[in-house]
């Protein structure tokens, strides 16, 4: 693995600059010219207008305080569809159906997630999508905006999107691939694919750079554990969003959330890392998102002392948002707090002060506020005292609708519904996910030269954890002429499970047995769990492929296991490319994009980065 390959980095700096509106323009083309009922669309609100200065203008004049607000939200809401009543809306924002919703409070944005109901199939996606854009453009003010959706498709282990849309193994696995090619075209792919559906904005690629193997938030969500592999396909990432795909992509989570054992969904994290450490490790993957010309930057609830002693957490630190990325990193584009109903945000005010405290840190627009009646009103409240001054607020407002303006939302906020077959999960997108993935898998360790295995005829017992992994595996083996049998045992097997899969061993040629973080088993016995299975199954004198179905730091667990495949993840297209290399189908070809430390001793290393193997 080189971070020297030249002919590879010149994908990233040759040839690609562009403005910013004419990916916009592109974006428009490539959406087609439909309104939400699929006949023929103008720009909004740009009659008279000449150009994006121009519309920006205008349209902030003429907007109201309340409306003006309103675009610094971006709320989930939840429906199917923009009009039916759901009752999960009313305790969380007084009114039943999402239209009601993004009306009530003339919102910037909503975001799309499964248990909201949102992301069922891609003709649903596509219609909430069009009636939620009807409902922010028909409300009756003088100066209509469309809306910002979104969605957090980073792929791998945090996908919302699932099939038919095509599917890839996440940022780590492209780090294992180490191609700037690959991940902007799965970044182009999955931008084109949500554009059809009528989402526009997409919080990823993390730019974390995970030097804790016990991260437990980030992970396989990063590309690697060495900042400069992170920042270049980073910035393949943005131009395959933005420039190829044609939707806003985010950088997350600022300032770095690489080194933490703390998951800031529950608790609040505190990163140790001095002035230098930020600069060497955390920095890389976010200026170059910033030379790429990311549209946004997603902030971190967490503590960064060496850049802001006050304790508080990065989401409402003015010396870490104003003063270092906008005034040192130079970045005019629109800063987004992560989540605000999660709790590293909300240990230390409420959840009305901390939006005020987050847009005068420098945030421009709040995520899923959590008590949005008291987070609106308190917002409000503190322009109309000019605790927001209403000239810094007037410049948040600027900063989201250029964004709109640029990605073509403006000129195009609806989606073509006729397109959508035509341009999601086609053949030749999951034919280029499937050659990418190949391209991922890692060989780490093959002591025994178990692999390949010819599968033909062999008999095979495919345990571990998984439902649908463990079932995936075995049908890509039954296919290829193995007599599988499959037992299922979790991410916490119980002793009873573990003596099953053990007796289930007995007579077989060869034990495939998945895992997925191993590592993070929180017992007093460290045979316990997934451990004990592995190591029980290797007693059995039967020869054991383990396969990492996520994180791959779990060797460090059973070292005694001679033969260990990393996938980086459990979508079924990692699954299908591990059985054809498993098989010989397919030579592995990637390495590891992180160092695999010796368990127990993160200083010392047990497989490097870089390490890899091939048949």
């Amino acid at each position: 693995m080189s971070l020297s390959d030249l002919s590879r980095r010149s994908v990233l700096t040759g040839g690609l600059a562009t403005t910013a509106l004419g990916v916009g323009a592109g974006r428009a083309a490539a959406a087609g010219t439909a309104t939400a009922d699929g006949t023929a669309a103008s720009p909004v609100g740009t009659a008279g207008v000449s150009g994006e200065e121009g519309w920006i203008t205008s349209t902030l004049s003429r907007m109201t305080l309340e409306e003006k607000v309103g675009q610094l939200f971006i709320q989930n809401v939840y429906g199917k569809d923009a009009t039916t009543p759901d009752s999960r809306n009313v305790p969380l924002y007084g009114v039943a159906s999402p239209a009601e919703v993004v009306r009530k409070y003339h919102l910037g944005g909503v975001i799309y997630f499964a248990w909201t109901d949102s992301v069922q199939n891609p003709d649903q996606i596509v219609g909430l999508s069009n009636g939620l854009q009807k409902a922010a453009l028909e409300q009756g003010g003088k100066a209509p905006v469309p809306l910002q959706i979104a969605v957090d498709q980073e792929q791998g282990v945090v996908t919302r999107i699932g099939p038919p849309a095509t599917q890839f193994p996440g940022s780590m696995a492209l780090g294992a691939g180490d191609s700037a090619p690959d991940a902007r075209t799965a970044a182009a792919i999955t931008g084109r694919e949500l554009l059809a559906m009528g989402v526009n904005t997409d919080f990823a690629p993390v730019c974390d750079v995970n030097v804790n193997a016990l991260n437990p938030v980030i992970g396989t969500r990063s590309f690697s554990s060495h900042p400069d592999l992170a920042a270049e396909l980073v910035a393949a990432q943005v131009a395959g969003y933005q420039r190829d795909g044609g939707v806003s992509s985010s950088a997350k989570h600022f300032p770095g959330h690489g080194d933490t054992a703390t998951d800031s969904h529950v608790a609040f994290p505190v990163i140790t890392h001095t002035r230098a450490q930020w600069e060497a490790v955390d920095a890389p993957p976010f200026r170059a998102a910033i030379r790429e010309g990311i549209d946004m930057i997603m902030t971190a609830h967490l503590a960064f002392p060496a850049l802001d002693d006050s304790g508080d957490p990065a989401t409402l630190s003015h010396p870490i948002l104003t003063g270092l990325l906008r005034e040192e990193l130079g970045y005019d584009g629109v800063v987004v707090t992560d989540s605000l109903a999660m709790q590293g945000v909300r240990d230390r005010y409420g959840d009305a002060e901390v939006p005020v405290r987050a847009l005068l840190a420098g945030v421009d627009q709040l995520l899923m506020s959590p008590s949005m009646d008291e987070a609106y009103a308190a917002v409000l409240a503190a322009v109309r005292s000019h605790r927001i001054h209403p000239d810094e607020l007037d410049a948040k407002v600027r900063r989201v609708l250029r964004l709109k303006y640029r990605r073509g939302v403006v000129a195009q906020p609806y989606a073509d519904p006729s397109r959508v077959a035509s341009v999601v999960g086609i053949p030749a997108h999951l034919s280029a996910a499937d050659e990418i993935t190949d391209r991922t898998t890692t060989l780490v360790k093959n002591d025994a030269s178990a692999l390949p295995i010819v599968a033909s005829g062999k008999r095979v017992l495919v345990t571990g954890y998984g439902v649908s992994t463990t079932a995936t595996l075995a049908g890509a083996l039954t296919r290829r002429g193995a007599g599988v049998q499959t037992l299922e045992t979790g991410t916490s097997p119980t002793d009873a499970k573990v003596a099953a899969a053990v007796a289930a061993a007995v007579g077989k040629d060869v034990v495939v047995v998945t895992t997925m973080k191993a590592w993070d088993t929180t017992v007093t016995d460290p045979r316990r769990g997934q451990q004990k299975l592995v190591e029980q199954l290797l007693a059995t004198g039967t020869t054991v492929v383990v396969v990492a179905v996520r994180d791959p730091y779990d060797i460090a667990y059973f070292t005694a296991a001679p033969t260990y495949v990393a996938t980086y993840s459990y979508s079924p297209v990692a699954i299908e490319a591990a059985a054809r290399v498993i098989t010989g189908e397919v030579a592995p070809t990637a390495s590891l994009p992180v160092d695999i430390p010796v368990a127990g001793d993160p200083k010392t290393v047990l497989y490097p980065f870089g390490h890899g193997l091939t048949y």
